[in-house]
């Protein structure tokens, strides 16, 4: 691969993460008005945005088997193919105020966002050892600066009074045309790699192979912790600092901001750090960044100190993701054990944050994020286990 096609790969690679990133963004921004022309109660809201939860975890589950069977290029087709089809059903579904209809988008949306995002980390971790550079972090860091564009311009669209109908075609052309470049640019480096390792059996029995591997149960502990870390915030921090720490939705906002902020840098500069310092040192020192950012905010009773420690947070949840990724990719069967290891950290994702509000109507929302402190505690005591291994080919 010369360096004017790895150049165009790289880039291919990134702006397919920004796109679920950007789409995800984009509909979130809308969801007051999702309510509004529903006319949905709250429990009500609740349960047709869940319907983005089983598409995800559906998707999540779904990858593995799909890139075993069909390779990675294809399958980001098909996933791109679900993300436009949610977008276009969701734009229609709101335009007939329809529940179940948008239910059925968000399940589209979140099925095909799962699977772009899953193939981008096979795909990513391959051509990371490919070119021998950190990349993983950088990866992520689209996906984030797609959240913070698709937010920022799904506010201007609202502040502006701009309908859903050309608010979505605008995310539509957005996307078409980031996409019409990139999947034609899209590495096949992990089903070069996969077709050159000798697997017997299917991917099932691949898998359990795998999981008998002590270091990958060990990354797998790491990368539930690090995903629980950085969703609970996505879902709890602005109420965590208006109910834990008493302040107002404007600020509670502008500490979100901060959060995101934190993400966004970390992950755009952790390849950079990586390359120097090495994937170990760094990720014990994002366990401990976002551990130092969790108890300040659990514990400080003041509340702009707990607001300026979610900026340790958030830089700290930035690199546990990526690194355990590229970690998991060390070895023999790296699609099979990325995969693995995507999953768990989708999982923690999705399904950890919602459990953690049955501990918070019981003993609030600040005794509530003691679990995710805990978890990121143990991560960086297995952090050690994100060395490479003697038989990689990094």
């Amino acid at each position: 691969m010369d360096l004017q096609q790895q150049q165009r790969s790289k880039w291919a690679i990134y702006g397919l993460m920004f796109i679920p990133g950007f789409t995800w963004a984009s509909w979130v921004s809308r969801t007051p008005f999702m309510r509004d022309v529903l006319h949905a109660s709250t429990e009500m809201m609740g349960m047709i945005l869940f319907g983005f939860s089983c598409g995800s975890m559906l998707g999540v589950l779904l990858a593995g088997k799909l890139i075993a069977q069909f390779g990675t290029q294809r399958v980001m087709r098909y996933g791109y193919a679900l993300l436009l089809c949610g977008l276009l059903v969701m734009a229609g579904a709101l335009t007939l105020a329809s529940s179940g209809a948008v239910f059925a988008s968000l399940v589209l949306l979140g099925g095909g966002t799962a699977l772009m995002d899953v193939v981008i980390n096979v795909e990513g971790a391959a051509f990371e050892r490919r070119i021998s550079r950190s990349i993983m972090t950088t990866i992520h860091g689209f996906f984030s600066f797609g959240t913070l564009i698709g937010a920022l311009s799904g506010l201007a669209m609202t502040a502006a009074n701009i309908s859903i109908s050309w608010h979505f075609s605008a995310v539509l052309v957005v996307n078409l045309l980031i996409a019409l470049t990139a999947l034609r640019h899209l590495p096949a480096t992990s089903d070069s790699e996969r077709s050159e390792q000798d697997h017997q059996g299917g991917f099932l029995s691949q898998v359990g192979r795998e999981l008998r591997d002590r270091q990958l149960l060990i990354l797998g502990v790491v990368i539930l912790a690090m995903a629980l870390a950085e969703g609970s915030a996505n879902d709890w921090l602005p109420l965590l600092m208006i109910d834990g720490h008493n302040l107002n939705p404007t600020q509670s906002t502008l500490v979100y901001a901060g959060f995101t902020a934190g993400m966004t840098l970390g992950r755009f500069l952790g390849g950079y750090v990586v390359d120097r310092l090495g994937r170990v040192r760094v990720l014990r020192a994002s366990a401990f960044s976002a551990a130092l950012g969790l108890a300040m905010v659990i514990f400080s009773d003041n509340a702009w100190l707990a607001a300026a420690a979610v900026l340790f947070w958030g830089i700290g949840a930035s690199l546990g993701f990526p690194l355990t990724v590229s970690a998991a990719g060390d070895g023999n069967n790296s699609a099979v054990r990325v995969t693995i290891a995507a999953t768990l950290g989708y999982m923690a994702f999705l399904v950890g944050p919602p459990a953690l509000g049955f501990i918070g109507e019981h003993a609030g929302l600040r005794m509530a994020m003691l679990p995710v402190f805990i978890m990121v505690l143990l991560a960086l005591l297995c952090a050690g286990s994100a060395g490479r291994q003697k038989s990689a080919n990094a």
